[in-house]
């Protein structure tokens, strides 16, 4: 009676491990559900010759306007591109006895209007000037210039546009892109220790005291200096030269200026100037730091400033320097000095100063809308070895006969 009673108990534990099995079975099955059960309805379009040629030709005729309207934007766009990377290494000269060198043919770029296209300016040409040993060249910014001459071949109506281009520079890296504290640019106050366990590190404080602004963008602020461009010898007047004046204001986006605040001192900012430093790189604009003759700068007004904080996706971009919307720029020979103060060679890059007309920021080149032309075209007509269109080649082999064919080819291979 005992061996049945056990015999019966052991049944009994095979039944509930049983259900414990196909309880957990149960618990672990996901619900039945089309969504659950990868059950969803789904479409495919099936892409034949009948539906993709038309589909193409459908798109390319809306674009097509759009195209055109690109390339007669084009067409009324002036841009004018001069390369002065290597005015640092040509004969140093003194402003009294200027030593012009021409520019070399691949450092500069003329892309007129339609109208004015077959005009053939002067070459520019450019002098390097030391003044590190000038006693009377108090402005560190004068110590290293670059005097650039250029001919403007025709009249640039408003908006002209200057800019400033570097090349081989990565604003996109992701270490520089975030390397700033937001809550400092604003004018807060902003802890050292909470500096140094952010973005902004390793350029956060020095020596316990916090850098204003901090990171590696603003420690790397393009610091050029340039003048206005000069009309030398204007036709019809009695003046020797004619300043052409740019503005600094309007060059920032929208909305831009409340990002930053006016100063890091006051009442949610930093107590006195003696509880910032500036960035390491800015060590000739503040020789002594910042003092009461020489403050932070006012970063909510300064739109250059503001421009090289919005990052370039590109290592090689332009920003917006200064603008003139309203006084055309007649045609003539210019001068513009040119503080050399932003190290490129080390990382082989290039200064590149650019004057566009029309209030554009780019061009648009016709070469690039060919391309996309060309590859339109090639997807309209996309040929086998044979110069058979896809389409054809597509219902041959499509065919017993085409299959066989497309067999007695392979196997000759």
């Amino acid at each position: 009676m005992g061996l049945f009673n056990r015999k019966q108990s052991s049944g009994s534990d095979d039944n509930d491990s049983t259900e414990n099995k196909k309880e957990k079975a149960g618990w672990r099955r996901p619900a039945n559900t089309a969504f659950k059960q990868q059950r969803l309805k789904a479409w495919q379009p099936i892409l034949t010759p009948k539906t993709v040629l038309p589909t193409l030709f459908i798109i390319g005729v809306l674009f097509a306007p759009i195209g055109g309207l690109l390339i007669w934007g084009s067409s009324k766009v002036s841009e004018m591109t001069f390369d002065y990377t290597e005015c640092e290494n040509l004969p140093a000269t003194s402003l009294g006895n200027l030593q012009f060198t021409p520019m070399p043919s691949n450092k500069y770029s003329y892309h007129l209007t339609a109208g004015d296209s077959d005009l053939k300016p002067n070459p520019p040409r450019y002098a390097y000037l030391d003044n590190s040993n000038n006693s009377t060249v108090t402005d560190i910014s004068q110590e290293r210039e670059c005097i650039v001459e250029f001919e403007i071949p025709a009249n640039l109506s408003p908006s002209v546009l200057f800019y400033y281009k570097l090349t081989n520079f990565y604003q996109n890296h992701r270490r520089y892109v975030k390397s700033l504290n937001s809550d400092q640019l604003k004018g807060n106050l902003v802890s050292p220790e909470d500096l140094d366990n952010g973005d902004c590190k390793p350029l956060s404080s020095i020596n316990g005291v916090a850098i204003y602004p901090c990171g590696l963008i603003a420690n790397s602020y393009f610091n050029d200096t340039f003048s206005n461009p000069v009309l030398l010898n204007p036709a019809n007047s009695a003046e020797a030269s004619q300043t052409y004046n740019l503005s600094a204001s309007g060059i920032a986006w929208p909305g831009e200026a409340d990002k930053y605040g006016a100063t890091p001192i006051g009442d949610k900012g930093y107590p006195n100037l003696a509880s910032i430093v500036p960035p390491p790189n800015w060590a000739k604009r503040y020789p002594d730091g910042y003092t009461e003759q020489n403050p932070p700068p006012n970063l909510r007004n300064d739109e250059r400033f503001q421009n090289w904080m919005r990052t370039a996706g590109l290592p090689t971009f332009t920003k917006l320097y200064g603008r003139n919307d309203d006084q055309e720029m007649v045609k003539g020979t210019y001068r513009i000095v040119i503080g050399l103060n932003f190290p490129v060679i080390p990382y082989k890059g290039d200064w590149v100063i650019c004057l566009f007309c029309l209030g554009t920021d780019k061009p648009v080149v016709p070469d690039e809308l060919g391309h996309a032309d060309m590859y339109y075209i090639m997807h309209l007509y996309d040929t086998n070895t044979n110069g058979l269109p896809l389409s054809i080649l597509d219902r041959r082999l499509s065919t017993p006969l085409g299959t066989k064919r497309l067999r007695r080819q392979s196997s000759a291979l």
